[in-house]
């Protein structure tokens, strides 16, 4: 893939991406787009038709999302390497698609001409390209995750923290998870403990910024 063209593939189900992509790369030789599609359930059958080195996903996308599709494109075409345009650098979903898809990068869609290209040119090398915003959102993910593991939520306490977001009472969340008022103001106590908070807000707070709602 270094000496040849490298050929790619653009899937965002808003053709304006698809045509801001394809000027972006307009006078670079090295690089063909020979696939184009605004629908990610297709995507796999032009793949089996046409040859691609690079596919270029968006990330949300209705039908399937980007994670889905990348998956999905690993799993029949594992020579295919994979590079993610989203708006937002979601960590917890860079990471999980690194896991399940083995992604070669990952960048903002605000990127210029120039990182574009830096992007292709390292991944057609054999190389790993994420964005800068990428890596330090990745970061703050694996603190969360390593944040919540050490706070030792179990499942059922964060369902409740869930339903005390939507202003469930104590009598109402016992009555949708069978349990007792008591058993609930339990769970609601070692939450608040474990969590390191005090009010309801702090709570939720808290829930927001370590993705547990």
């Amino acid at each position: 893939m270094k000496n040849s063209k490298v050929k790619l593939g653009i899937v965002d189900d808003h053709q304006i991406v698809i045509d801001g992509l394809k000027s972006l790369l307009q006078g670079h030789d090295r690089f063909e787009v020979v696939i184009e599609c605004t629908q990610p359930l297709e995507m796999t059958t032009l793949i089996s038709k046409k040859n691609i080195d690079i596919l270029l996903t968006d990330v949300m996308m209705p039908g399937m999302n980007g994670a889905e599709l990348a998956k999905a494109v690993h799993k029949q075409f594992p020579g295919i390497k994979i590079l993610a345009l989203s708006m937002s650098g979601q960590g917890d979903l860079v990471n999980q698609m690194i896991e399940d898809a083995d992604i070669s990068g990952y960048v903002l869609k605000n990127i210029g001409k120039k990182e574009l290209l830096k992007a292709l040119e390292k991944i057609s090398g054999g190389g790993i390209y994420f964005s800068e915003e990428v890596l330090e959102e990745m970061t703050r993910a694996s603190d969360r995750k390593k944040e919540n593991e050490e706070v030792n939520l179990t499942a059922r306490e964060i369902e409740i923290i869930r339903l005390i977001e939507k202003e469930l009472s104590n009598k109402q969340i016992a009555e949708q998870l069978f349990l007792s008022e008591r058993t609930v103001e339990t769970h609601r106590k070692n939450i608040f403990r474990k969590t390191n908070t005090a009010s309801v807000i702090g709570l939720v707070k808290y829930a927001y910024e370590h993705k547990l709602i």
